[in-house]
């Protein structure tokens, strides 16, 4: 393996998974075809940085961003990555990682950008460090809640993304349920959702959906799993079976970008990041 900072080791796999994709996908489809295509153990997917996040998963979005400024992704499409024209045709089996992170290293710093992932008086691992201390911190606010608030926290939650009659059940005995709510589709179409909620710092395996599942019959056609930790490959596959009613998972990355999309207990930040190609028209 090429030296260099361990996220690189990513980079080769998500153009062959997007390549896989059609050239396009959204970034819980590249990182979770990556994580099988590398056949990661489950002990290493548990791993979190210092803000409860995948360290993983971090790191495919590391491997991502460096792709981005060498030319074989398009970032110009929020939550959807895409292979540019260089991304498509480049011949993968001559690639050198190591000379891709080392060119994109020395553009980061010919510009002396404040906004890169690297600064110039920094090594990649203090640039880790600090990219993961300015990503959000709801999440580990979230976690510290106690099971009570974050089952409260996600009625809420469900309430604004729409859900009618929401309410924390909070019954002992009744195979993990934590509540309920009212989906309408339309004035003629609603359907009664269950929802678990689980404050875990690691992550939910496929028995736990299976469990859940099993208390749905005869109650509810629909249910969602909340975690603030995440889910096993296999807890994703046992949610979609064949022959069994789907449960919807909503892991802790997944939280936050809902609690963000809807501006609910954040307040947004403006960063701009320099787009170098504008200016080489001036040079």
């Amino acid at each position: 393996m090429a030296k260099g900072p361990q996220f690189t080791r990513y980079i080769l796999p998500i153009l062959h998974v997007l390549r896989e994709m059609g050239g396009s996908a959204t970034a819980a489809e590249v990182t979770d075809a990556v994580i099988e295509r590398e056949d990661l153990p489950e002990e290493l997917l548990e791993q979190t940085n210092k803000n409860g996040q995948s360290k993983v998963r971090n790191q495919i979005a590391w491997a991502r961003m460096y792709l981005v400024h060498s030319g074989h992704i398009d970032s110009s499409t929020r939550g959807v990555w895409r292979l540019t024209d260089k991304g498509q045709h480049e011949d993968l089996a001559k690639l050198n990682v190591s000379s891709l992170f080392k060119g994109v290293q020395s553009v980061f710093k010919a510009n002396a950008e404040d906004l890169t992932p690297a600064k110039p008086s920094e090594s990649v691992e203090e640039a880790e460090s600090r990219f993961e201390a300015e990503e959000t911190a709801l999440l580990p606010v979230i976690k510290s809640l106690s099971p009570e608030g974050f089952e409260r926290l996600c009625q809420r939650l469900l309430r604004e993304y729409g859900f009618q009659n929401v309410r924390v059940t909070g019954r002992s005995g009744d195979g993990g349920i934590d509540g309920e709510g009212i989906l309408e589709i339309n004035p003629l179409l609603s359907f009664k959702v269950l929802f678990q909620c689980k404050r875990y710092q690691g992550s939910v395996g496929a028995a736990m959906i299976r469990d859940f599942r099993g208390a749905l019959i005869g109650k509810a056609d629909k249910g969602i799993l909340l975690t603030t930790g995440s889910f096993t490959m296999d807890a994703k596959r046992e949610a979609v079976r064949d022959g069994a009613n789907p449960i919807e998972l909503v892991d802790g990355e997944k939280l936050v970008r809902m609690f963000e999309r809807l501006e609910l207990g954040v307040k947004p930040k403006v960063v701009y990041e320099v787009d170098l190609e504008f200016f080489n028209d001036f040079k």
